[in-house]
């Protein structure tokens, strides 16, 4: 048998490596970012052009690089952060590797010039999938410059799984956020497209929160600062009132790297218990000190997930520092003991007089007297009033409504399947206080949830707000094929913020909310004003609804281009449908019911939930053997 094993070419396994690296634009800002933050950058500009896909700058002041070492930059396992294995476990840097450049040189086209401070020509350096082209001395600015162009283009497959240019912008914004937050002492600029999107001075850290998430952000934090043997806290979280249930602006920092931590997320949940509604989240933004043997960061190629040594006492230390910051600031509900409108206790003194209680005996009581009903409890010697007669004037009942003489009203229920009369069919006497429907059926609401009613083989339970999810999902999609959808103008519009990366999306799906009713106009940079709601949507909580979708689109759960009217109407269903525990009286039931059968799929809810369920008569028979 002739020998089958072969070493790849560099070429080749650059770009299996750039495979786990560099997965979309976003990946080249991270990586090159952080390496001009180690560099000791005090200013990097950021420009980027289509999402990335055309092109990507990065321009810092750094220390730059001598002829050798840019050179040496794009070989594989090629840094200057480490040394031995060791030295893993004492990062302070945020790259280690020496994958990131190898990995970008082999799937995109990249230019470097870059200049030492102490030295007057830099180098430029020209390499296309891996292949050096050009190596020139060049003048430029000190620090480096990177140019990356035609992400992919050496790849095609790579480059059709890319999304959309403002889900791909959103990315983007998303790591600049991460570093920006990271290095509050760096001045960053980002651009898109020629449009300055974000221009951060250096500064604190409260004003860096500020400028990158929004004008309002300082007024809303709640400073968090505690000292531990294992790691020190310290950085912002929100206040309870501004809570969203849309995630996006919660961070965590380990020795200023960013990181992902749903067991830490959870700690900090747990501290806002009672304070925020069901399934919202505030923002905070933490930053966790500890001593870099403590932690191991390189358990993924992205360098996010970190691993605690101690992991569960660092839960400890995190919800028990939230939970004090809320403390401190009167987040916590407590209880006022000094208030000057107390209530009124009475007290005794020793020499006040003490009355014997008195018993009081009606004797003309007879429980039996059926002219004067009296109640079973105990009598209390009340005067009675001369003209008692008069407390129950206009109280007269005409002869339709003396329906205690006449006989019970018979009334057929309907046939779930053809509506027809069944002879066989139990028949119950209706309630005078009750209104009849136009079929003559009578509803009965549970609970102020359920929906029951009787058909002939059995009884249906229907569960009013699937119901109506069910409707307004079917209403939405004829709006949208009919292009139909009435907008009710806003006398008064209510205005929305949004930090710049909902912001992105919202402008790339403004058209398709059109499409359902709404009309919002961008007032100032990442501000809007909704001057338009869907007008067959009553008591429409527009910022829940709009959250509700952005949420929806950053999960993933809104992909494919070709059903994104379907699943939107999908999302707006389930956030416009009457909300848990409302009455309805017996003609909205009726409507409701009606409806609900007219739908094409009225079993179901768009998610596939069960709308109603037939309690059958064979159920009902041996539930009562």
């Amino acid at each position: 048998m002739s020998d089958i094993i072969q070493l790849l070419p560099d070429s080749v396994a650059n770009q299996i490596a750039a495979g786990e690296v560099i997965q979309r634009p976003a990946s080249i800002i991270k990586e090159l970012v952080e390496n001009a933050v180690d560099a000791g950058s005090s200013e990097i500009k950021i420009i980027v052009k289509d999402a990335g896909r055309t092109l990507v700058q990065i321009i810092d002041n750094g220390c730059g690089m001598s002829e050798t070492d840019a050179r040496m930059a794009f070989e594989r396992h090629a840094t200057s952060k480490i040394r031995e294995a060791n030295d893993l476990f004492a990062i302070r840097t945020m790259g280690f590797r020496g994958e990131a450049l190898a990995s970008i040189a082999a799937v995109a086209q990249v230019e470097l010039k870059t200049r030492p401070h102490e030295q007057e020509l830099g180098t430029r350096i020209l390499i296309s999938g891996s292949q050096v082209e050009i190596q020139e001395p060049v003048t430029c600015s000190p620090g480096s410059n990177f140019m990356i162009k035609n992400l992919f283009f050496n790849v095609p497959a790579r480059r059709r799984f890319l999304k959309t240019t403002a889900t791909e912008m959103r990315h983007i914004v998303n790591e600049f956020q991460r570093i920006a937050l990271a290095n509050p002492d760096v001045a960053f600029s980002l651009t898109h497209n020629e449009q300055l999107l974000f221009r951060l001075p250096a500064g604190k850290l409260l004003q860096r929160i500020n400028d990158v998430m929004g004008k309002q952000s300082s007024a809303q934090m709640i400073p968090v600062e505690t000292e531990t043997s294992l790691v020190n806290i310290y950085g912002f979280i929100g206040k309870p009132q501004i809570a969203r249930k849309t995630m996006g602006d919660q961070f965590f920092f380990v020795n200023n790297r960013f990181m992902k931590s749903p067991y830490l997320h959870k700690a900090v949940t747990v501290a806002y218990e009672n304070l925020v509604q069901a399934e919202h989240c505030p923002p905070y933004f933490l930053f966790f000190e500890t001593d870099p043997s403590l932690i191991d960061v390189n358990i993924h190629p992205t360098k996010t997930e970190i691993k605690f040594e101690d992991e569960r006492s660092v839960w400890k230390i995190v919800s028990a520092a939230v939970r004090e910051s809320l403390g401190k600031f009167n987040m916590v509900p407590s209880i006022d003991f000094d208030q000057t409108d107390e209530i009124s206790i009475p007290t005794f003194r020793k020499d006040d007089p003490v009355s014997v209680p008195s018993v009081s005996i009606n004797p003309d009581y007879n429980p039996f007297d059926m002219e004067k009903p009296q109640s079973a409890s105990t009598h209390r010697a009340t005067p009675v009033s001369s003209n008692w007669e008069s407390l129950y004037e206009g109280f007269e009942t005409s002869g339709d409504d003396d329906w205690r003489d006449e006989e019970p009203e018979t009334i057929i229920l309907p046939s779930k399947e053809n509506n027809e009369e069944d002879p066989e069919q139990q028949t119950i006497p209706s309630d005078p206080s009750s209104e009849k429907n136009g079929t003559g059926a009578l509803y009965f609401q549970i609970k102020n949830k359920y929906i029951i009613t009787s058909v002939k083989s059995g009884i249906m339970i229907i569960d009013q707000r699937r119901a109506h999810e069910r409707i307004l999902f079917e209403d939405f999609l004829k709006n949208i094929q009919a292009r139909a959808s009435v907008s009710q103008q806003s006398l008064f519009p209510e205005e929305i913020s949004f930090n710049e990366e909902d912001a992105i999306l919202l402008r790339d799906i403004q058209a398709d909310l059109r499409v359902f009713g709404f009309e919002l106009k961008e007032k100032s940079n990442r501000t809007f004003a909704v001057t338009g709601q869907p007008s067959f949507i009553k008591n429409m909580n527009a910022p829940r609804l709009i959250d509700a979708i952005l949420e929806a689109f950053k999960s993933g759960e809104v992909e494919s281009e070709n059903e994104i009217k379907e699943q939107l109407a999908t999302i707006m269903a389930q956030n416009a449908c009457m909300r848990p525990g409302e009455f309805l009286t017996q003609p909205e039931m009726a409507e409701l019911i009606n409806k609900l059968f007219l739908c094409s799929a009225p079993n179901f809810t768009p998610g596939g939930k069960t709308v109603f369920s037939i309690l059958d008569n064979e159920e009902m028979e041996k539930r009562f053997r």
